[in-house]
C-alpha cells in the first residue's frame, strides 16, 4: 500500500472561514449605523456647547443689597493700623470730616467710604510705591464706630449709643445690646427712624410680636435711628401691706393681684374695705371701697386699712 505524504493544501478551507467573518463584519457595521442614525438629535443637544449656552446665560434672579455700607468705615470712627514686622509703624487714627487719615511716611490717606480690608490694601500700595516697606502687609480693625450709631433711651439696664453692623442691624439687636428692658419699662417701644431726611416714629408692642410669632416688626435700624423704650404702667399699694411700692400693671390684675405683689396683708390688715384712689378725666381723685376682684387701672393707689379688731 502507498501512503500520500504531501501536505494538504488548506486554501479551499481558509477562504471560506475569511469569507464568512467578512460578511459578520459588514452585517454589525450595518446595524451599528442604522442604530447611530436613529438616535434622537437632542442627545447631540446635551454635548453641543452652543447647546448649554442658554441655560449658563439665563437670568440671574435680582439680589437684595449688600451690607457692605454697614461694614465701611466713616467720619470719626477709630482705626486700629499695623504693619507686620514693623512694629514701629503701628497707628491708631481717627477718621477726620475730610474721611482722611494720617499715616506715618505716607501722610495722609482718603478712607471714608472703604472697608477695612480696602483701607489696608491702599496703604500697603502706598508704602510699596514709595519704597517704605519691602512687600508690606497691613492690617486694619475697627477700634471704634461712631459714623453708624443707634440711640437707645427710656427704661433700659444700659441707655446710650451703640454701634450699628451687619450683625447687629435690627431692635431686639440694640435692647439686648443695652442690656434689655428694665423692671420699670414697658413692652411698648417707639422707634423714631431717619429716611432721606424724613422723620417717622413707629410703635413696637415686643409681647404681642413675640407671643404671635410675627418678627415682621423687628425693625432693620439705620445710623441715626432711636429707640425710647417707655416707662411701664404701674399701680401703687400702700397701706397695711408688707412692701408698699409701685408695681407694674399686668393686664387684667386685679385688687387682690396687686395686694399679692405687695407682699400681701401685714398681720393688722384687713381685706375688708380696701380703697381705691383713682384720678378721672378731670384731674380729681375719686376714693372707692372695691372688691378684692376688683380690677385696677393705670396710677391706681390701693389702700389696704387696718382691722379694728
Amino acid at each position: 500500500m502507498m501512503l500520500n505524504l504531501q501536505p494538504r493544501d488548506h486554501t479551499d478551507a481558509v477562504v471560506p472561514t475569511f469569507a464568512a467573518a467578512g460578511a459578520v463584519f459588514i452585517l454589525l457595521a450595518t446595524v451599528m449605523a442604522t442604530a447611530n442614525a436613529q438616535q434622537p438629535t437632542a442627545r447631540m443637544a446635551v454635548v453641543s456647547p452652543g447647546a448649554m449656552q442658554p441655560a449658563a446665560m439665563a437670568p440671574q434672579p435680582i439680589q437684595a443689597p449688600t451690607d457692605a455700607a454697614l461694614e465701611s468705615v466713616g467720619t470719626g470712627d477709630l482705626l486700629r493700623i499695623n504693619v507686620f514686622r514693623n512694629p514701629d509703624l503701628a497707628t491708631e487714627a481717627r477718621v477726620t470730616e475730610q474721611g482722611t487719615i494720617a499715616f506715618p511716611l505716607i501722610g495722609d490717606v482718603t478712607v471714608k467710604g472703604l472697608t477695612a480690608q480696602q483701607v489696608g490694601n491702599k496703604i500697603a500700595d502706598k508704602l510699596r510705591s514709595g519704597k517704605f516697606v519691602v512687600n508690606p502687609e497691613v492690617t486694619v480693625s475697627l477700634a471704634q464706630v461712631n459714623s453708624r450709631q443707634v440711640s437707645v433711651l427710656g427704661n433700659v439696664n444700659k441707655p446710650g449709643r451703640y454701634p450699628i453692623d451687619a450683625v447687629n442691624s435690627r431692635l431686639t439687636d440694640f435692647l439686648a445690646a443695652a442690656g434689655g428692658v428694665a423692671g420699670t419699662g414697658s413692652d411698648s417701644v417707639t422707634v423714631v427712624t431717619q429716611r432721606d431726611g424724613q422723620s417717622a416714629k413707629t410703635d413696637v408692642d415686643l409681647d404681642q410680636m413675640f407671643r404671635n410669632g410675627n418678627l415682621s416688626a423687628n425693625i432693620q435700624l439705620q445710623p441715626g435711628d432711636t429707640i425710647f423704650v417707655h416707662r411701664a404702667q404701674v399701680v401703687y399699694v400702700y397701706g397695711e401691706v408688707q412692701k408698699a411700692g409701685a408695681y407694674r400693671l399686668e393686664p387684667h390684675m386685679t385688687v387682690m393681684q396687686a395686694i399679692a405683689m405687695g407682699g400681701g396683708l401685714t398681720v393688722r390688715g384687713t381685706e375688708r374695705g380696701v380703697r381705691i384712689h383713682r384720678r378721672d378725666g378731670s384731674g380729681q381723685v375719686r376714693k372707692m371701697d372695691v372688691a378684692l376682684t376688683d380690677p385696677v387701672q393705670t396710677d391706681d393707689v390701693v389702700f389696704v386699712r387696718e382691722s379694728l379688731f
